[in-house]
């Protein structure tokens, strides 16, 4: 080895570098296991008492912050939090462009690319082909009526649709990035440690990842709030009875009508149509208006406005859809006259806990643009009322909103009405003007705030509003105390998986195991160092990615080692033998294919994988780098020293001296067979597979999933069949792993969005299982994160057009990676027939795992959906199956080259036979590892395991058994060539030597 005190200095540096980068994440753990001693149990004092630390120098003259901003950042699933897919309306930003255009083809278009999107497929592509459908050439993108206007004066009607295209792409890649920077800012201000925000290819969606968040209601309202403000007048209350009461009529006598009477609060006898029965008829007790005779609007009604107030009514806010519905009935909406012909009907911001909602009648107008928007707010902080002390948001206008602002408070104030602050929709508040026109420009909002939502607030106005809605297309939450259980079985998984492997290569390498030991020690070492000093998140997958490097690592050692054993026993010196395992001809051009051909399949993960996916395979990549340079480098610096001390080195002990040695099984000769149980085993898969199908997972379908733990032993059919009924929809409920905690799944309002739509789903869910526990619980501990563990320890949502995303992605990862591997293994063995035969063994494998999942996922105690963990498994096993099929392919053609006599058959019995050592070691090692996780790893990644358990295994069976016997068939003629030309030539070079 060239340059050895070069190299060892080297790896020392390595070495001490990555000591300090882990030894902030010591620090950080040190102070935060104080945190948690302090706070006993509650989360908002541990929270304190971190931020009053945050700005002490704690180590090395940094403070807290500084430290604990560089220690390992754990992932949603180790450190619980939420993470979001934010989709930024591409349909609003097109209507933005287009002036709002009214144009038919236009909007329907719109409408069929939001209805007929592929997979993948962004909606500006859709939209784009929806338009030439539609249009069919008579109307262009340019048209006056669309693109060619005030908005977008860069465009004129002499343009085509492919100029027009280019400027649009352009413009809603800005838009899109706009956002990215608002939301960037906003969550800056939040205060989340490490969080993480990118953008998602072009599909105008941003990931939002924030460990260790637990406001999980206010973060969602923070990041889909599109800070659209907006200054409107309102009608008093009394002056919109007269309608509301002729509104309920209408709707009344058309509920009662036989063909049309299906609601269950549709009124039997008319109520008298007076005003005062909706202002003043609804005293405190309710009960009058909430009878059937009262209407289907009546009988919704809470509680009624406040003589001269602008407030309507106040109604429950489970009943806001169905009231919005009512509002917008054409024959609701034909009795508007007059001035009322233009009202718009807003909702106020909800009480907290409260659970109702005022109604508000905004003085719209026919251009349907607010008197006064929040583009002239220049300055807004959070501060509190002179008067009231209660919190509020203060504003500062620029000179034209402050003369606008003028002139709209003297209007209110001469005609003693009132001004609504609206905020994306959402009536905050609707003071009088009681003192005269307002000048300077100075304002405030004031509402029901806490001293939090009034900083959130003016985070937003002060980030500024977004380009478009953003919603919420699917989620994630995790508690605490279910990260920290995952935590734990990751950390004792892998210590139980190291010291077994570790064991293992003490007791059949002897020495030398030893050394292979403390090179994984050093990788290790290494592999965090790398995550810390990059910032990259590890993740629950990535944890399973660490023990699979693990049990990887020491393979290529097992290669090294395997091939000093053979040179030994051919009668070379120590120093020869390991000189020769190191070399290109030895062990090096096996390892280099076999870890070239799982990188690909990781680098494929990272391409299509999201989220934890992303996580373990950018943990196996860097596994695959670092025990390379362990094995290499770190691993033949202790052999030469060793080698030089001790000339008997022997990698091997008395007991296993022998094993596997002078092996001569007829492999090849077995082909028929093995042909013959394979068809069998793939009819049977694909019988399954066609007759009971897949249990995809919302990943692939869509839909709500929850984690709820209980407190006792709880029936999953009991909760199942509550939950459909009030859903309406179908609700499945299994046992997660304890009999005290379900997973239930549904997809009920999965195509809805926003924050409210959330909260009435978890409201609904919290009043249904609530009798299931014997613990009382307020519905804000069902729903939050707790220390305790009980209610929803976690919960996502993925939206419909996510899924089908998601599933299109699973598709080109698995069929990528083949067809990556096929490339690969064509060029470097110059023999299509050698990737013919593995890509044919790992098509095998995947079609074995996907049919065991069919068949047993009805039954099995655990979960065997097919989800993004399950296609990282598949890909994992794919990788490691070829790993072991190159390893004997580059034996075949080592033979073939060289002077192994024999036939072609009998060569590669042969090259299999001296190949089964690394085979055993490796293929066991990994399998005791995977059961050690299967067993101690956590519920969440049993599913993932067992998959990669069952791939690794049949992978072995599918290198031995189906790549080789492929290979056989099909190169057989051209190889007997080959090889009878190399051993000519070979005789050849004696001759002439002679």
């Amino acid at each position: 080895m060239q340059n050895k005190g070069l190299v060892k200095f080297i790896a020392i540096v390595f070495a001490l570098v990555s000591i300090y980068q882990l030894s902030f994440t010591f620090v950080t753990n040190h102070y935060e296991s104080k945190a948690k001693e302090f706070a006993n149990g509650d989360l908002t004092k541990e929270a304190r008492y971190l931020d009053s630390i945050s700005n002490e120098k704690v180590y090395l003259g940094q403070t807290f912050a500084e430290v604990r901003s560089k220690q390992i950042q754990k992932g949603l699933d180790l450190e619980g939090g939420i993470n979001v897919m934010l989709q930024i309306s591409v349909k609003d930003i097109l209507k933005g462009l287009s002036n709002d255009s009214k144009n038919a083809v236009f909007n329907q278009a719109l409408a069929e690319a939001e209805k007929n999107r592929d997979g993948n497929q962004t909606f500006l592509e859709s939209f784009y082909e929806s338009f030439e459908k539609i249009s069919a050439g008579k109307v262009k993108l340019a048209s006056s009526e669309i693109f060619s206007n005030r908005n977008l004066q860069e465009i004129n009607t002499s343009m085509t649709d492919a100029q027009v295209k280019t400027i649009l792409n352009r413009k809603v890649k800005e838009s899109i990035e706009s956002a990215y920077k608002v939301i960037g800012e906003r969550i800056d201000q939040f205060g989340v440690v490490s969080p993480t925000i990118q953008m998602v290819g072009e599909s105008g969606r941003i990931l939002v990842e924030l460990p260790g968040a637990k406001d999980i209601d206010r973060i969602k309202n923070l990041l889909q709030s599109t800070a659209q403000l907006e200054f409107w007048e309102t009608y008093k209350g009394d002056e919109v009875g007269q309608f509301i009461m002729a509104a309920n009529n209408v709707l009344k006598e058309k509920a009662t009508k036989p063909v049309a009477a299906t609601n269950d609060t549709v009124a039997k006898a008319e109520p008298k149509n007076d005003v005062d029965k909706l202002l003043t008829g609804v005293s405190k007790d309710t009960a009058a208006a909430k009878t059937e005779d009262a209407g289907p609007i009546l009988s919704l009604i809470q509680a009624p406005g406040y003589q001269g107030s602008p407030i309507i009514a106040f109604f429950a806010t489970k009943d806001t859809a169905q009231i919005n519905t009512y509002l917008k009935d054409p024959q609701v909406r034909s009795l508007l006259s007059g001035e009322l012909r233009h009202v718009r009907f807003a909702w106020g911001k909800a009480k907290k806990d409260a659970n109702i909602v005022e109604l508000y009648a905004l003085k719209g107008n026919a251009q349907n643009i607010a008197p006064l928007s929040g583009s002239v707010v220049t300055e807004a902080r959070d501060d509190y009322d002179q008067i009231t002390g209660k919190p509020v948001v203060s504003m500062q206008m620029n000179a034209n909103g402050a003369k606008a602002w003028e002139a709209l408070t003297g209007k209110a104030y001469s005609q003693q009405s009132n001004i609504a602050i609206v905020l994306d929709n959402v009536v905050y508040s609707a003071p009088g003007v009681t003192t005269g026109p307002i000048a300077g420009g100075s304002s405030s909002i004031s509402g029901d705030f806490t001293v939090q939502e009034t900083k959130d607030l003016a985070n937003i106005l002060k980030a500024g509003k977004l380009p478009a809605s953003a919603d919420i297309v699917s989620s994630e939450i995790v508690g605490p105390s279910l990260g920290q259980a995952a935590i734990d079985a990751g950390i004792n998984s892998s210590l139980v998986g190291l010291f077994i492997i570790a064991a293992w290569m003490v007791f059949f390498y002897g020495k030398a195991g030893w050394f292979a030991n403390i090179a994984l020690t050093v990788n290790l070492l290494f592999l965090f160092a790398v995550f810390t000093a990059f910032g990259f998140v590890l993740t629950l997958p990535g944890i399973a990615g660490i023990v699979l490097t693990i049990g990887t690592a020491v393979d290529t050692n097992i290669l090294i080692y395997e091939r000093a054993k053979e040179s030994l026993r051919e009668g070379h010196s120590v120093k020869d033998a390991i000189k020769h395992s190191f070399s290109w001809n030895g062990a090096m051009s096996a390892i280099v294919d076999a870890n070239v051909t799982t990188a690909l399949t990781g680098i494929v993960l990272v391409i299509f994988g999201s989220g934890p996916i992303k996580g373990f395979a950018v943990t196996l990549l860097i596994g695959i780098v670092t025990s390379l340079f362990t094995a290499i480098v770190i691993t033949r610096i202790l052999v030469d020293t060793a080698a030089a001390r001790d000339s008997k080195l022997a990698f091997s002990t008395k007991i296993t001296r022998n094993w596997f040695t002078n092996m001569n099984f007829d492999f090849i000769g077995k082909k028929k067979i093995a042909y013959i149980f394979t068809s069998v085993i793939m009819l049977l898969c694909i019988a399954t597979l066609f007759f009971n199908g897949l249990n995809y997972g919302t990943d692939f379908t869509g839909g709500r999933t929850f984690q709820v733990q209980f407190d006792n032993e709880v029936d999953a059919s009991a909760v199942s069949n509550k939950l459909s009924k009030e859903f309406d929809s179908n609700v499945e409920a299994k046992v997660f792993g304890k009999e005290t905690k379900l997973k239930i799944t549904t997809k009920y309002r999965v195509e809805e969005q926003g924050t409210k739509v959330d909260q009435e789903v978890n409201q609904v869910m919290y009043e249904n299982l609530k009798p299931f526990f014997k613990t009382p619980l307020t519905y804000e501990q069902f729903t939050k994160p707790s220390e305790n563990g009980l209610g929803i320890v976690q919960a996502s949502k993925v939206g419909p057009t996510v899924a089908k995303d998601v599933k299109t992605d699973a598709y080109w990862a698995v069929g990528g990676a083949l067809l990556i591997v096929f490339v690969y293994l064509a060029l470097s063995f110059r023999r299509w027939q050698y990737s013919l035969g593995a890509v044919a063994a790992v098509a095998h494998d995947a079609l074995f795992v996907l049919g065991v999942y069919s068949f047993f996922y009805k039954f099995a105690p655990f979960n065997m959906e097919v989800d993004q963990s399950l296609v990282a498994a598949l890909l994992t096993v794919i990788g490691y199956s070829l790993n072991d099929t190159v390893i004997v392919f580059d034996r075949v053609r080592e033979y073939i080259k060289g002077d192994a006599e024999g036939s072609f058959e009998e060569v590669v019995n042969k090259s299999i036979n001296t190949t089964l050592s690394r085979t055993f070691n490796t293929s066991a090692t990994v399998i005791v590892v995977l059961l050690i996780m299967f067993i101690f790893g956590g519920e969440s990644i049993r599913g993932f395991v067992f998959a990669m358990l069952l791939g690794i295994g049949v992978g072995t069976y599918s290198s031995l058994f189906i790549s080789t016997p492929i290979l056989v068939d099909t190169i057989k003629g051209s190889a007997e060539r080959e090889r009878a030309a190399a051993l000519q030539a070979k005789q050849e070079n004696s001759q002439e030597t002679e």
